[in-house]
């Protein structure tokens, strides 16, 4: 299958079938969040407080993704001639920041309660308890759904979103968890540091998403050559056609959102007429954008070495 067309066709379609997604996510995020507020201000909670503000900070990056892949989906075309990719990964390192910051949100007022012990208010935990229930299901739902569309059209958007949505199932079941045995076990005094410590939990999470979104997106920002599994079938589609070149100057790749740019620099025989060289230069840039998705292949015909320029991505001879 080539993956060329496609990848043109993807700019509509697709990226408006994942406008959609995000939008539900938006929705649920605000509809959990305003009862959310309310169940911590009743309970004393620290930990229903932590979940708040780490949601509101969740609420904003899943805006900013919305906002990013509705101008995606409107396209970009005469504007933008390499896609609107940057725009997906810049969206994902957003949405790292804005776990870290959570992180420090939910650490500080974990402290905070350790240092200042309080009770917690049996009606606002049970409000609490019944809407992280609601919460658990609804961020389940909402991983397993954009984990299987990530799937099937993989780019940092989508790879961001189900993975938030992954933290926030799993925290808001350390908040369940933590609220139950605030109640069972309140009656002995060691129960006033259930809550905070759960907290950390929650930092926990917020830790490890953030750190891996932010580090797998930055690589992208910065046109990071792609990763030597995909160089390794570069280089074997070139030496299967090593008859039709006289020499390779030079490669250079990089990715831009789920699109992956390639650039070759060959040099073909002076006294072969033009129309065979693009003939050659057409099988193997067919041949590559087969075997590597959502690739984008352009084979320059040169004499000359490619400048080794240390701020330029990829390899050169």
């Amino acid at each position: 299958m080539a993956h060329a067309p496609s990848g043109r066709g993807y700019v509509g379609g697709s990226y408006r079938t994942r406008e959609r997604t995000v939008l539900t996510s938006l929705v649920v995020d605000l509809v959990l969040w305003i009862p959310d507020i309310v169940a911590a201000v009743l309970s004393g909670s620290i930990v229903l407080f932590a979940d708040a503000v780490k949601c509101a900070n969740e609420i904003l990056a899943t805006f900013f993704a919305y906002l990013t892949i509705r101008k995606m989906a409107r396209g970009g075309v005469g504007k933008y001639d390499y896609g609107m990719g940057k725009f997906e990964t810049i969206t994902s390192v957003i949405t790292g920041g804005v776990m870290l910051i959570s992180l420090l949100l939910v650490f500080g007022t974990a402290i905070y309660r350790i240092v200042h012990p309080e009770g917690l208010v049996h009606t606002g935990v049970l409000l609490g308890i019944f809407l992280m229930v609601v919460g658990v299901g609804a961020n389940s739902w909402l991983w397993f759904r954009n984990f299987r569309l990530w799937q099937k059209e993989p780019s940092p958007i989508l790879d961001s979103q189900w993975r938030l949505f992954r933290t926030k199932a799993f925290s808001d079941a350390s908040v369940l968890a933590a609220l139950l045995a605030s109640v069972i076990f309140a009656h002995f005094s060691w129960s006033l540091y259930i809550d905070p410590l759960a907290s950390f939990v929650i930092a926990g999470f917020l830790f490890f998403s953030g750190y891996r979104v932010i580090t797998l997106s930055l690589p992208d920002l910065l046109d990071k050559t792609l990763d030597e599994e995909l160089q390794m079938v570069i280089v074997q589609h070139l030496a299967e056609f090593f008859n039709e070149y006289s020499a390779l100057h030079g490669v250079r790749s990089r990715r831009s959102g789920s699109n992956v740019y390639i650039e070759i620099f060959l040099a073909f025989d002076s006294q072969k007429p033009m129309g065979e060289v693009q003939e050659s230069i057409n099988r193997i840039k067919a041949a590559l954008e087969e075997d590597i998705p959502k690739s984008w292949v352009s084979i320059m015909p040169t004499d000359k070495p490619v400048p080794c320029d240390p701020a330029v991505s990829g390899t050169c001879a």
